[in-house]
């Protein structure tokens, strides 16, 4: 499919009213455009011809394309936005290869991290014009727009000549120097090259022969498949087969088979620069979330970061939100990204533990008082933590409803629901960027991680998506776009208080109160002279509590809940919540 020339997609100059909006003030909803919205059926083949293992088309399949595309996000605008969200993240829209694996265990792209051309839509997605009318509308509604990106990997493509039948196993730069062919026994290659630590246009000029560990090449048939051409080299690959997932493998395998690039080439440092730059200049697009950021050298997003935050801010876009996935829970492992790799942000993971287990009464609030207080561990300390993408659940490890079905299995659709608003508010309401998975304000479960995650939010055909209930008891074969629902209704209400107040939006958080079993737990939000006090109940008894406040903070009132109008004295406050529940106060005096 030709691309718009990119002439015809510059459009008018932002907004400064949205643009302005700095990352921490937004709300995140992130989709999956295969599975949200059908706006175009011609595309749902991706143009292509055949059965599903050459068009990637199969809607009663969990692995396979469903027919969700741009033009169906852009149609339910009003949907995502009256649910309170600011910012749509889209799960990768660049074309992908439509299916790979092994025969008998095919899979197709749907999810959009298996790219071979970074520079254009997948057509099962639609078009770049119909990703121009998505970010156009967007903005003319003061929301924005992140692209979910990769520089990790690509397809699966190359092949190794002399991969065993058992897997390609992975071949470590010390015993298979980039200076002998095929281990430290074999002949000399790449001449005068001084290893991949030094990382110079010179050096990797001597890098000539990729076949040091394995002997890879490219399927005639895939031969320039891969765009920019230069993708299409082996030697801009590390080619030392399937990562371990540790160690020194971590950065130089293969991940679960694809293709690994040499992220210390300078060639390739400034191959992605150049190709997600023009991304921005060609849309105007507002952050980029950035797929498996652990298992890049750091040096690659030291140059790659500050360069997208130049080009962002030379269209226009002085906040533009750049933000790592690291699958880590331990805050100190996160933080590391923020000071060696330079990530101005990481979705914050140990956040997601912490509130699952605290929601779940599996620990005591107290969990939460230990995450905030490592806050200062991140690059910039408390004020960069506000601007971590906070999430329950994803695509990978399974929805928040999940998690509480699985920890509850005999309760109520009623229990489960309000437990589901008290996770939702915990993600609004503490610091952070709140980030809602597509279809969790709808009660979406499913059986766990990955596929199990991915439902369709039209209605679905299937069997297994169809066979799942959501956590009010309902079935999950029709379309999920009620704006009624009690999960909706929460959410966007959470959202309207968010956005009023600026102490919510973006203040300073003090843990006030926090306990060792489920129960009580409370944090303060100060901003502008202005005090919210949010307490939290996770266990199934109301509590009644003095917690401590600002000593100015004297006269309240309630933005949620029942509020007492005054403080009991200088620097104390009393409150009462319900079991499973949640109340904001908020006093015009504070700290």
């Amino acid at each position: 499919m030709a691309a718009v020339p990119t002439s015809s997609l510059a459009g008018p100059k932002p907004d400064a009213a949205y643009r302005n909006r700095p990352a921490g003030e937004e709300v995140i909803y992130f989709v999956l455009p295969d599975r949200f919205a059908n706006g175009d059926a011609s595309n749902d083949r991706g143009g292509l011809k055949g059965d599903r293992l050459a068009t990637g088309y199969d809607p009663t399949d969990k692995g396979f394309y469903h027919g969700g595309d741009l033009a169906g996000l852009t149609a339910k605008l009003d949907y995502i936005q009256g649910l309170g969200a600011t910012t749509i993240w889209l799960g990768p829209i660049f074309r992908n290869k439509p299916v790979q694996g092994p025969p008998g265990q095919e899979s197709a792209g749907y999810h959009g991290y298996w790219i071979t051309d970074f520079t254009d839509v997948d057509p099962h997605f639609g078009t770049r014009a119909d990703l121009k009318a998505l970010v156009d509308a967007a903005h003319a509604r003061g929301m924005k727009v992140y692209l979910d990106i990769l520089a990790n990997h690509t397809a699966d493509v190359i092949r190794y000549r002399d991969c065993p039948a058992g897997g390609c196993e992975y071949r470590s730069k010390a015993d298979y120097p980039y200076a002998r062919k095929g281990g430290v026994d074999g002949a000399p290659i790449n001449d005068g090259f001084l290893g991949d630590e030094v990382k110079t246009a010179e050096n990797f000029a001597r890098l000539t022969r990729p076949d040091f560990a394995y002997a890879p090449y490219v399927p005639a048939a895939e031969a320039r498949v891969k765009r920019p051409d230069w993708l299409n080299d082996p030697i801009y690959y590390h080619n030392r087969g399937d990562s371990r997932f540790a160690g020194e493998s971590s950065t130089y395998g293969d991940f679960a088979g694809l293709d690994d690039l040499a992220t210390e080439n300078p060639r390739v440092v400034q191959g992605f620069i150049d190709i997600y730059g023009q991304w921005i200049d060609d849309f105007g697009i507002d952050g980029y979330r950035i797929d498996t950021a652990r298992h890049v050298n750091p040096e690659f997003w030291q140059a790659f970061v500050p360069a997208m935050l130049a080009r962002a801010r030379a269209r226009g876009i002085p906040n533009f939100h750049i933000f790592g996935e690291v699958y880590e829970t331990e805050p100190g492992l996160l933080a590391r990204f923020t000071r060696v790799d330079g990530y101005p942000a990481v979705l914050d993971f140990a956040f997601q533990a912490a509130v699952a287990d605290v929601v779940n009464g599996k620990v005591g609030t107290a969990a939460l008082a230990r995450l905030f207080s490592q806050d200062a561990l991140y690059e910039g300390g408390a004020d960069a933590a506000r601007q971590l993408p906070t999430f329950l659940g994803n695509h990978d490890m399974g929805r928040i409803g999940h998690f509480l079905r699985a920890a509850h299995p005999q309760a109520t659709p009623e229990e489960l629901t309000r437990r589901a608003i008290l996770a939702h508010a915990f993600l609004m309401f503490t610091r952070g960027v709140p980030v809602i998975y597509y279809g969790d304000e709808q009660g979406l479960a499913g059986a766990g991680g990955d596929r199990d995650s991915r439902q369709d939010m039209f209605a679905t055909r299937a069997p297994a998506y169809g066979a799942d209930t959501l956590i009010d008891g309902t079935t999950a074969a029709s379309a999920h776009f009620r704006v009624d629902g009690a999960l909706y209704k929460a959410i966007s209400g959470m959202a309207r208080l968010r956005a009023s107040d600026p102490a919510l939006l973006g203040g300073r958080q003090a843990v006030r109160a926090e306990s060792a079993t489920p129960g009580l737990f409370a944090v303060s939000r100060v901003a502008g002279g202005r005090e919210a006090l949010v307490v939290f109940n996770t266990s199934d008894a109301p509590i009644t509590a003095q917690i401590e406040v600002g000593a100015t903070s004297l006269s309240w009132r309630s933005l949620k809940g029942s509020c007492a109008a005054a403080a009991s004295a200088p620097g104390s406050y009393r409150v009462e919540v319900g079991p499973l529940d949640y109340k904001i106060c908020v006093s015009e005096g504070g700290q």
